[in-house]
């Protein structure tokens, strides 16, 4: 039987989800080994296509064409999910975000997603998420409870770089445990954006069970010892 995706992460939180936006791509793969070597099992690939925010990045080709035993946790920064969507499950990914601001069928986006099998091991499931820019009102998310797996409070509006973690981020966090309550489900919950080693004692007070962070582990000088800091300080060792 394969290993659940949602359990996995379940039983390793709070944890870390690397980003690859701040990886060197023409040193990708030693980067990746460093990441297995650090302990690190979630990688994050922050697709962007220009449109829905102002940088454009990668897409699902890329994310195919890494081989690796980490789970891929996608993250879809783009407009009309509903008829890309399929690709990235195809790419491999074992989460996949879309933005409740992205369209206006985004529903029908998390639907579909329940309907479609983790195509490196069906037994391994998929994980819904939706995300929360900072201007967005996290009550925005009860009627989708029921579709997903994971909640994304984004700390930074994506898609610009110089940000700072948004200091309300706290509160929205707070509320979305709420809702998860009331929904009486199981439910992750992620923050993402301005994470830093100097801000991640504090983020570690949070309520979160994974944390997003790129170029404050692949900073191009100690990808080893900055991703075992950053596990070590969110779990407060």
């Amino acid at each position: 039987m394969g290993v659940n995706t949602f359990n996995s992460i379940r039983g390793m939180a709070p944890t870390i989800s690397v980003g690859l936006l701040a990886a060197d791509m023409l040193a990708l793969g030693s980067e990746m080994s460093v990441l297995e070597k650090a302990g690190v099992k979630i990688v994050h690939f922050d697709v962007m296509d220009g449109c829905f925010c102002p940088m454009l990045t990668f897409g699902s080709p890329v994310i195919k064409s890494i081989r690796t035993p980490l789970f891929k946790d996608v993250h879809l920064m783009i407009n009309d999910p509903l008829s890309k969507v399929k690709s990235y499950v195809e790419a491999g990914a074992d989460i996949v975000t879309v933005h409740l601001e992205a369209g206006p069928h985004i529903h029908r986006v998390l639907q579909e997603l329940g309907k479609t099998a983790n195509v490196n091991d069906p037994e391994r499931g998929l994980v819904r998420g939706v995300a929360l820019n900072p201007g967005t009102p996290v009550d925005m998310l009860e009627p989708l409870l029921p579709e997903v797996e994971m909640i994304t409070i984004l700390a930074i509006n994506p898609g610009w770089g110089g940000q700072v973690f948004f200091p309300a981020t706290r509160e929205r966090l707070a509320r979305a445990v709420e809702l998860i309550g009331r929904s009486g489900r199981d439910i992750l919950l992620a923050v993402d954006g301005g994470v830093t080693r100097e801000n991640i004692g504090d983020i570690a007070d949070m309520p979160v069970d994974m944390v997003v962070t790129g170029s404050a582990v692949l900073d191009g000088k100690a990808p080893l010892e900055n991703a075992q800091f950053m596990m070590e300080a969110l779990r407060g060792k």
